[in-house]
């Protein structure tokens, strides 16, 4: 077993993930990249490895699966892999009214952004206060803070989990050296809107309200360093999620209609 600490980051193959393999392989962490496209998680760890000197493995998983959980466990026992440092990446949206998509497809959704997020962390988490050591990072969003608006229905609401279990989670865990920290980004250049068939619609954002991944992935390691238990990324989303909390709610409700009509097409989730 590598003297290194490990961490362990899902979605790994692009964007904010591939960002905070990089981050977490430039401080010293070997690197666990799980993800579906093995191609993509072979190119991005034979970078680090050649950038950093650490060791940088891949694990090629479709985390919407069921199973997909106990089987990366699985994995890191026949390889002899501690993990010290996790990072609940992952995730997509389904874009859309509810009603507009199979049950099936919301239900993956949720497998990987809310079941597979707790699983994972349920099974890591022992061996982290075991060693008096852990750093997990769940990514929420934004989107989490603030009123939701039509469409994406369900996406909103899982960060919102994501952010009151990291809290909780925090709470219990930190006598035991463990830091849990949900991160919060707004806007972000990464492949989610492509996926997701909204680029068009938020390319329409006014630049300043967007961020970089390898600048989000920075400060989401920092905050979980020292143990920030929510951390939302740049000054703009902050006073966002400020005005949001000291604003009549109503008024907060109807700005956050207006502005997500404007971006999204909660129809047909163009």
């Amino acid at each position: 077993m590598s003297a290194r600490r490990t961490a362990l980051i899902t979605g790994a193959s692009a964007g904010i993930g591939e960002a905070f393999a990089g981050v977490f392989a430039a401080n010293g962490f070997d690197v666990v990249l799980v993800a579906r496209r093995e191609d993509r998680l072979r190119a991005v760890a034979t970078r680090l490895a050649a950038e950093h000197q650490v060791r940088a493995h891949t694990v090629a998983s479709d985390l919407s699966r069921p199973q997909a959980v106990r089987e990366l466990c699985d994995e890191l026992i026949d390889r002899d892999l501690a993990i010290d440092a996790l990072v609940n990446n992952a995730g997509y949206g389904v874009p859309g009214v509810f009603t507009a998509s199979p049950w099936e497809r919301h239900a993956a959704m949720l497998q990987v952004m809310l079941v597979g997020v707790a699983e994972l962390t349920h099974a890591l988490l022992p061996g982290m206060i075991d060693r008096r050591y852990g750093r997990i990072l769940n990514v929420a969003s934004l989107a989490g803070l603030v009123p939701a608006t039509a469409g994406h229905t369900l996406y909103g609401a899982t960060k919102s989990f994501l952010i009151r279990f990291s809290e909780s989670l925090s709470a219990e865990v930190a006598r035991h050296g463990v830091h849990v920290t949900a991160l919060c980004p707004g806007f972000t250049f990464s492949e989610f809107h492509d996926l997701t068939g909204t680029r068009a619609k938020v390319s329409q954002m006014p630049r300043w309200m967007w961020m970089d991944a390898p600048t989000v992935a920075q400060q989401g390691f920092d905050a979980v360093m020292a143990g920030t238990p929510i951390y939302i990324n740049g000054g703009v989303n902050r006073t966002i999620a400020t005005l949001v909390r000291l604003l009549p709610q109503r008024l907060v409700s109807t700005i956050a209609h207006r502005s997500g009509s404007r971006y999204r097409n909660a129809g047909d989730g163009g």
